[in-house]
């Protein structure tokens, strides 16, 4: 049934205009905007649909992952645009969990909401 379907995910946002600043200037995604929602243009060709929700309240997981190369060195970039890593147990001074799976550091937007960079080798 769904086979065909160019489907997508999509999350919420309590300040459309603040999450535009932050994915595209702090992050540097593509953003485009239509009837008040945004579009996270990928690397990979899929895109994020993010809209607005006044009553907003963050996901209490990761809603969107961006793997990387050297997560030390995006780290580094992240953070010196102001972006603050989670400290969640099991994390170095970094942020970085570097137990079993991937190298992985999660961070939030203005809403709250959790994304992660992730290094893939």
């Amino acid at each position: 049934m769904f086979a065909d379907s160019k489907a997508f995910s999509g999350f919420a946002v309590d300040d459309v205009p603040a999450a535009r600043d932050f994915y595209e200037k702090t992050l540097g995604v593509r953003v485009t905007e239509q009837y008040g929602m945004l579009h996270l243009h990928l690397a990979t060709g899929a895109e994020v649909l993010v809209y607005p929700k006044p009553e907003h309240e963050p996901a209490a997981f990761t809603v969107l992952n961006f793997p990387v190369e050297d997560i030390e060195a995006t780290v580094a970039g992240l953070e010196s645009r102001g972006v603050r890593f989670e400290r969640y147990d099991n994390v170095d001074d970094k942020g970085i969990f570097r137990g079993q799976g991937p190298l992985i550091a999660w961070f939030r937007d203005p809403a709250g909401n959790i994304l992660s960079v992730l290094q893939e080798k």
